[in-house]
């Protein structure tokens, strides 16, 4: 029997939906709920503009709240989709699916979550693709489940069979306890039909607790053109890892032996929470959905630049800037929070009864 062809779309590419993990009281979000609710809610409006939404919402009882906060617009109320699923916390990016395109049709890949190597509880978020899954929500795409920790904001797909990723995070012990450069190769192979992988070495930011995760350093913009996040200030502690991650960059090549393009975005100045801490502020952590890319903001001079050098990168989408302090106070941000469906995998409102109820 000849083996699948399977295709790891690049996140340009035409989608369907986006999905959201609504974070709620019960979390670490709870003292700084109202603010990241706002957040949210400036997403969900942005995607829904463009594409279907598909929202986890931890209780049945804060359904209708959650719609009321986005009060989508009439013409896009069909697009919204509110699911009740019990979450840990809402870093959709990592316990979402990773949809592959398997001799053209699509497969949900629900590979485990285990909170970045066992660092929060996670028994719910490993649970949410699944359960997702048997309301109808993806119609009749199949979902499969893989015996192995990865997380969605671990990888960089350019489309073409190139992956882009960080050694920190995918070989961590942690996570997969035998891991080895090579066996994680061959998973990547196996499950999402990867040629080849380039890994990244450097590149670090104070306060981020994945690892490591490359959504918040370099980014695929095309096949041949990576945008990354950069460091110019020499007295910045960032500046000697992000210099030699972008001596790394430089280094590596098409699949053809050509150099990448590559585009900087310039440092935000240092966030800090209430205990005196930095925080992993990057521009890095953008989302690119139909016809648009929306981009996390401070209220920083930079962030102008950042939205001028993402122009220049995608040229042909709207860049639609979104401030994300609320999140970068939980340690992530605006890619961290969503995961794209790609156009293949069909949107279907579940029956109510179908919508599972808290455990």
């Amino acid at each position: 029997m000849p083996q699948a062809t399977r295709h790891f779309p690049a996140e340009w590419e035409p989608q369907s939906a986006v999905l959201l993990t609504w974070p709620h009281t019960e979390t670490d979000w709870a003292p700084n709920l109202a603010a990241a609710e706002r957040t949210f809610a400036a997403i969900a409006r942005a995607v829904l503009v463009r594409e279907a939404l598909i929202i986890s919402v931890h209780h049945a009882d804060l359904v209708e709240s959650v719609r009321a906060r986005i009060a989508p617009l009439p013409d896009q109320a069909e697009r919204l989709h509110l699911i009740v699923v019990p979450s840990n916390d809402s870093w959709v990016r990592d316990h979402g699916p990773l949809t592959i395109l398997e001799d053209g049709q699509p497969v949900l890949l629900d590979f485990t979550f285990n909170a970045w190597g066992g660092k929060y509880p996670s028994a719910l978020d490993d649970a949410i693709i699944s359960r997702l899954h048997a309301t109808g929500i993806f119609g009749k795409t199949p979902r499969r489940r893989v015996d192995f920790v990865l997380e969605g904001g671990a990888l960089e797909s350019d489309g073409e069979g190139t992956l882009l990723t960080t050694t920190s995070c995918l070989l961590d012990p942690h996570r997969n306890r035998t891991i080895t450069q090579d066996t994680a190769e061959a998973q990547l192979r196996d499950s999402l039909g990867i040629k080849r992988v380039l890994w990244l070495t450097q590149g670090h930011l104070e306060g981020d607790d994945t690892d490591g995760h490359i959504d918040t350093l370099a980014r695929f913009a095309t096949p041949d053109t990576i945008v990354y996040q950069s460091c110019d200030d020499s007295a910045d502690s960032h500046f000697a890892s992000l210099q030699a991650m972008a001596r790394e960059l430089a280094a590596l090549r098409q699949a053809d032996g050509a150099p990448y393009h590559l585009i900087p975005l310039p440092l935000p100045r240092p966030v800090y929470d209430d205990a005196g801490h930095r925080l992993p502020a990057t521009y890095a952590n953008f989302l690119i959905i139909n016809g648009a890319v929306l981009l996390r903001i401070y209220g920083d001079p930079a962030d102008a630049v950042a939205q001028s050098r993402l122009t220049e990168a995608f040229p042909n989408r709207t860049i639609v800037p979104i401030d994300c302090t609320a999140l970068i106070r939980q340690f992530g941000s605006l890619h961290c929070v969503t995961m794209q469906l790609p156009a293949a995998v069909p949107v279907r409102a579940p029956e109510p009864a179908a919508r599972l109820p808290h455990p």
